[in-house]
């Protein structure tokens, strides 16, 4: 595939997001306060652009114009929910925190040996 094809190929999706991002970002913000969901921020139109829709399912595609399958989340907090998400995924089950690995290292292990020294 050529150069120029790829580079046309990116610019046709891009310009499909931002249509589909406009259409549903402007409902969602009529429909809800301008409050990010998560840490009640709030926001004016200076700042708007740092509120985010988030799509609960994860499914973009999935708009019903009712705004049941959004909420507005800051920046921040629409990033976390998507780390969390991914975390999820990977490593299965609702409580991601569990299925992380125990640190074994103990820095203090043999403080009182080094103390002496």
């Amino acid at each position: 595939m050529s150069q120029n094809k790829t580079e046309q190929l990116i610019a046709e999706a891009r310009r499909y997001k931002e249509e589909r991002e406009k259409g549903y970002r402007e409902q969602a913000l009529k429909l809800f306060p301008w409050v990010c969901g998560r840490c009640a921020r709030e926001f004016n139109h200076k700042n708007l652009s740092e509120l985010t829709v988030h799509h609960t399912d994860h499914n973009h595609d999935n708009n019903p114009s009712d705004g049941s399958n959004w909420e507005l989340l800051c920046l921040y907090c629409h990033d976390n929910e998507h780390q969390r998400y991914e975390q999820q995924v990977r490593y299965g089950g609702s409580n991601v925190e569990d299925k992380a690995p125990e640190a074994t290292f103990n820095p203090f292990a043999d403080l009182k040996n080094m103390m002496q020294k």
